[in-house]
């Protein structure tokens, strides 16, 4: 709720010259005639009833979003053709100009809707020998006399491997070095990688064909040694950098897609360095957001278009909306105090909690009085009281559990959605803290899923194990996790936890196991 709140008072700010930027992958927007290059179930008045009916549902949904949405302009993909993007302008009168791109082998399209001028488009065009894909759309905008791009990307899903999207990203990447260094431009669309995809994709060995590589990280350098460009460096690089948006949520709130529980980020909006220090337009710090109302996402699902399957044969439903979730961030042509950032605004930080807030560390930050609340190996779980608990990784063969010292923290790492630190230094040993237990949280009376507990040692919590979950009072469910599965418990058992680390995993909380006598079995 606060997040809108700075949202509106940025436009109240910045008045007329604020620009909304959207993208929304709208999910298979087919019409009635039948071209043959459709998907089976949008063949229409066939078996999978895409009739008139569902048609004007779809249609009325997607109107629905684009209209509370509100954007000056919005990315769209999946669209099967330029008549039906005409179709949504036409419903949407607000909207005087579109832009649209496919191939025509090719399913579906995208293209944009917008209140501000459109000087051109051009095709930036990625074919391969035995797939038909989609071109990446280049428009040109203009607006108060300054002109910019962005470049709406739809990249091949993940029945592809990354070697499909790298040559997306290289074809982006050559025509971005064309550009001025200050001309300013956004990408954004659905890029079918997440935000982190490095991290992601590694362990797959069917997407993982380029050794490591990715697109949307090593190729659009939004990562530069395996460390995401942030704002506050972005101008220090001697080469071209982008910085993904994705980075000023909260991890837990990163996703425009779920896939079996678990967050993802396929839609991105990315800017370049000319969209932080330029004297024509400029990105509003901290405007990026999900679009998400009640109709949108409820109780942790998406209201995506809904089908039913009757042997093998997809069924249209007739309710529902997409499987993604539009994004949205705020640009402005009028120089706002709000998009500088000064040296002198690097914040003598000392605080755990204060490293949440963070991608990488620029500078050390230094902590005074942490609590080594646990400890197991050259990993510990560290604590201040009356502030947050974090994990260190690695390195902590030197602490004592119980003690309490002053580090350096070097660096810091997201672990799957998990900060941890992962280079530290020892500058003090304190004393030792022996009612340093009193800092566990009881696992009975707090709410194990909210995020704000992570990284904490929980104690006093019983449940019955079932496929590898602890269910508890009121049949919630949480997952167990350990590096060595020996030590989890076994389903049927009933255990009580003595002291373990609450996690989170995509978006997921989960209790992490270290050792055995982390739990103990109940009779």
């Amino acid at each position: 709720m606060y997040k809108y709140l700075i949202i509106f008072l940025f436009s109240i700010i910045l008045n007329a010259q604020n620009l909304k930027i959207a993208s929304y992958n709208v999910e298979n927007f087919f019409d009635l005639n039948h071209d043959k290059t459709e998907y089976n179930e949008y063949i229409p008045n066939s078996k999978s009833l895409w009739n008139q009916r569902a048609f004007d549902i779809k249609l009325k949904n997607i109107l629905k979003v684009i209209e509370d949405l509100d954007a000056d302009i919005i990315a769209l993909q999946e669209i099967e053709n330029e008549k039906l993007i005409k179709l949504l302008k036409q419903k949407l009168p607000k909207y005087s100009y579109y832009s649209f791109s496919k191939y025509p082998n090719s399913a579906i399209g995208l293209g944009f809707l917008s209140k501000i001028p459109i000087k051109n488009s051009q095709n930036l065009n990625v074919k391969f020998q035995k797939a038909t894909y989609r071109p990446i759309l280049e428009t040109t905008f203009k607006l108060d006399d300054i002109e910019f791009k962005v470049f709406n990307n739809h990249w091949p899903s993940k029945k592809a491997s990354e070697s499909y999207r790298v040559k997306y990203a290289k074809t982006l990447f050559d025509r971005l070095k064309e550009l001025s260094k200050d001309y300013p431009y956004i990408l954004l669309g659905d890029f079918n990688s997440n935000y982190n995809e490095l991290q992601t994709f590694r362990n797959t060995q069917k997407l993982n064909t380029t050794a490591g590589i990715t697109g949307i990280n090593h190729i659009l350098n939004t990562t530069i040694d395996d460390k995401f460009v942030i704002l506050d460096d972005i101008n220090s690089f001697n080469k071209k950098v982008h910085y993904n948006l994705w980075l000023e949520l909260p991890i837990n709130e990163r996703f425009s897609t779920k896939f079996r529980d678990e967050n993802n980020t396929p839609d991105n909006m990315i800017i370049s360095s000319s969209l932080v220090n330029n004297n024509g337009l400029y990105y509003v710090k901290d405007s990026f957001s999900v679009f998400k109302p009640i109709y949108l996402f409820e109780k942790n699902h998406i209201q995506r278009w809904k089908m039913s399957e009757n042997r093998d044969e997809k069924i249209h439903k007739g309710e529902g909306f997409s499987d993604h979730l539009p994004i949205f961030a705020l640009f402005s042509t009028k120089k706002s105090k709000n998009n500088i950032k000064s040296d002198k605004s690097i914040e003598k930080e000392s605080t755990i909690s204060s490293l949440y807030n963070k991608e990488k560390l620029i500078f050390p930050i230094f902590l005074e009085n942490i609590i080594v609340l646990y400890k197991s190996g050259d990993k510990a779980i560290i604590k201040q009281k009356n502030n947050r608990a974090i994990y260190i990784f690695q390195g902590a063969k030197d602490l004592q559990q119980g003690f309490s010292y002053n580090i350096q923290v070097n660096q810091i790492y997201d672990f799957y959605g998990l900060k941890e630190i992962k280079d530290f230094n020892i500058l003090k040993e304190n004393s030792n803290i022996k009612d340093y237990k009193e800092l566990f949280l009881d696992g009975s009376k707090i709410d194990i899923f909210d995020f704000k507990y992570e990284n904490e040692i929980i104690t006093n919590l019983k449940g019955f194990i079932s496929k590898g979950k602890l269910q508890i009072n009121g049949g919630k469910t949480i997952k167990l996790f350990a590096k060595d599965k020996n030590i989890l418990p076994k389903d049927g058992t009933t255990i009580e936890i003595i002291n373990a680390q609450l996690g989170s995993f995509k978006g997921n909380m989960q209790i992490i196991f270290h050792t055995k006598d982390d739990y103990k079995e109940l009779k």
